[in-house]
Parts: C-alpha cells; structure tokens; sequence
C-alpha cells in the first residue's frame, strides 16, 4: 500500500503528465495503461484523482437475471466491496457489457453518486452513461462514456473481476489516476519514481514555455533550448 502523501503528490499532477512520466521510468509503458477512447468529463474543473480500483461490470438493455433477493444480496456485497474491498481510497472503474448498446441505461446518478462519496470513493471511471448531473455528489469527479436520461434495466453484472474501459485494463486494487483528460493504471512499484519524473519533465518543458512566450522568440532562440533542454537531467 503506498503512502498517503505519496498519493497526495500524485494527484497534484494532471494524467497526461503522468503518462508522460511513466514514459520515463518504464518506456515499456508507451503502448499501454492508460484509456485509448475518449470519455466525458462533465465536471472539466474537478482536480484529478487517484485511488485503488473497485472494478465492477454492469448491463442495461435486458433485466436482471437475479430474482429480487438476490439481486439485493448483490447489490450489498457490492458495495461493501467499495467501502472495505481493498486499501483506501477507492477509484471505481465499471465496464459496461452492452456491446453496441454500451450506455444505454445509466447506472450512475444522483443516488449512487451519493452513496459512493459516503462510501469514500473518490473518483469513478466508466464507460457506461451518467445523468442527474445536476444532483450530483459534491466532492465525486467521473469520466464517463456518455451522458443519458434513463436507467433502463440497468443491474450488477458481477464485481471485483477484471475489467477494460475505454481500452484501459483494470483489475480490482490497481492504482488508477485519473482526470478530464482520461486515465491512467500506475504500477505501485513504479509510484515512488513518478513524483521526480513530473519535477523532471515540467523543468525540461519550462526551457522550451519560457522562451516561446518571449518577445522576440525565433527559431534560432528554439534551437537554443532544444539544447539546453537535453542538459537537463
């Protein structure tokens, strides 16, 4: 379990600049570990997340397949699954598993957005849809794949198993970081690497920021940081 102020640091950083950072100390992760579709972000100003995955699947096009009893019995194992399921804090990533009906019926709204903040997540990543944006718990940020008015039959599929949203792979306690932009799997191994990686990049990026803001920038002023930029390490 990594520390809280590691986490803490973390989340200071926005997701693409955590991918760029797991570029530098894991090239191999280039290719993979973050979402490759794009997802609404319906609160653009929420500051990014970071959390251990709470993974579940959901469908809505048919009804639930479990009588009501156990349905609820379900339901509660769920969310018992959030609120102690694995070390705090909880992201919860859903796949949806409508195939070409992906988001037809939305699990998410003003209910379980409460219910998850009190449960302590602090973030959710989806790739079914969302409504009640209005009502929506304070304090929960969500990518999600779409924006919907209606539940329809939406239900539990199963919980705690491996899933993919958005082309990112999840598995239940993953490290997910995440904002408007999309998300990102961190390696706990590699988590403590990260914070000096950003600090690298950003001084590595200033070089470049500050002299095409300049008056007079050209392209003899670029080549000159260019060079400067590869004398940082």
């Amino acid at each position: 379990m990594i520390d809280a102020s590691l986490l803490a640091t973390l989340a200071t950083f926005d997701t693409p600049t955590i991918c760029n950072a797991l570029e530098i100390v894991d090239p191999g992760r280039r290719l993979t570990g973050f979402t490759t579709r794009p997802l609404v972000a319906p609160f653009p100003t929420a500051p990014a997340f970071v959390g251990y995955a709470r993974t579940a699947t959901i469908r809505a096009t048919h009804a639930n397949e479990l009588d009501g009893k156990s349905a609820r019995a379900q339901r509660v194992g769920y969310y018992e699954y959030v609120a102690t399921g694995g070390p705090a804090p909880a992201v919860v990533v859903i796949q949806d598993l409508d195939g070409a009906d992906v988001g037809y019926g939305a699990f998410w709204g003003e209910v379980q957005s409460a219910v998850h903040r009190g449960l302590g997540a602090v973030g959710v990543v989806t790739d079914g849809s969302i409504r009640d944006i209005d009502q929506w718990a304070p304090g929960l940020p969500v990518l999600a794949g779409s924006i919907m008015p209606s539940h329809a039959h939406v239900h539990l599929a199963g919980y705690g198993s491996e899933v993919r949203v958005a082309g990112m792979l999840v598995r239940s306690g993953d490290l997910v970081h995440a904002d408007r932009h999309g998300a990102v799997t961190i390696p706990e191994a590699l988590a403590a690497k990260i914070p000096a990686a950003c600090d690298l990049l950003v001084r590595k990026e200033a070089v470049i920021l500050d002299m095409a803001r300049a008056p007079g920038f050209d392209i003899d002023k670029l080549k000159a940081a260019l060079a400067r930029q590869d004398e940082i390490h």
